[in-house]
């Protein structure tokens, strides 16, 4: 038994699918390979792009970021979307394992900070009553998904699902302005185990970054308890650069789903 058409595009499944989602929609997603910043990976137009051989856009110019270094695998736009909406609100857990295991493809742009260093994957949670609610924790999928990855390609890298607790039921960043989002999650994270991250590079996993608000508070947290560095990979970047032209157009934007971050 199987879904009779693809989740995403809606044409006939010719072929079972764990996934529920079609091959031609798999191929469809594309990996950003463009310019970016070179700390927090926004994404770039070309002609700003090229304007510096080490790109840095004025937030991290100007040192906002408590995180060292984030990457994304591609713009909040598309398939990606549409795969990011099916797993968090269609209760399409499966994609979480298949869209993490994409995550190994951006795992070298982090630099060399993962270079024998066998990194610590850290989610970033839900609130408890969130994850209740929801059933489950997209990122921790994520997480779960690139382990598996890189056991397979690069040796295997430490996987702490518990590792960094939510400890504030933050309002939605929906419709919040970049100093009203910062303000809205210090201080909402803590770590569990102090001991486990002390000395270590750990790498932050999540779905989307929009303005970066919620990784750099999670930063903020596991560097107040010890880790050497605090890196970042998300599936999506929500960026203003590159609008969701579909969400323009009359579809639900990043934020009516609480996908702010």
């Amino acid at each position: 038994m199987f879904p009779s058409e693809c989740s995403v595009c809606r044409q006939e499944l010719s072929s079972p699918s764990f996934t529920g989602v079609c091959r031609a929609c798999w191929d469809a997603l594309e990996t950003w390979r463009g310019p970016a910043c070179a700390v927090c990976g926004t994404p770039f137009t070309a002609d700003l792009g090229a304007s510096a051989t080490q790109p840095i856009c004025s937030q991290c110019a100007e040192g906002e970021f408590a995180f060292d270094s984030a990457r994304s695998l591609g713009l909040y736009c598309g398939v990606l979307r549409a795969l990011i909406l099916q797993l968090k609100f269609h209760r399409r857990e499966r994609l979480g394992e298949r869209l993490g295991a994409r995550l190994a493809e951006v795992w070298d742009s982090l630099g060399t900070a993962c270079v024998g260093a066998r990194p610590l994957l850290v989610p970033v949670p839900l609130h408890g009553s969130r994850e209740r609610e929801r059933g489950f924790n997209q990122s921790t999928l994520l997480a779960g998904g690139l382990s598996h990855a890189l056991a397979r390609t690069r040796g295997s890298a430490a996987f702490e699902a518990r590792a960094l607790l939510r400890t504030k039921a933050t309002p939605p960043q929906t419709g919040l302005r970049l100093t009203a989002r910062r303000d809205n999650v210090r201080g909402a994270f803590s770590v569990a185990e102090p001991e486990r991250v002390r000395g270590r590079v750990v790498v932050l996993i999540d779905d989307v970054m929009t303005t970066g608000s919620t990784l750099s508070a999670c930063a903020e947290a596991l560097k107040a308890a010890g880790a050497e560095r605090v890196l970042a990979l998300t599936l999506a970047r929500a960026t203003p650069q590159f609008p969701d032209r579909e969400a323009m157009a009359g579809s639900r934007r990043v934020d009516d789903f609480g996908l702010g971050r």
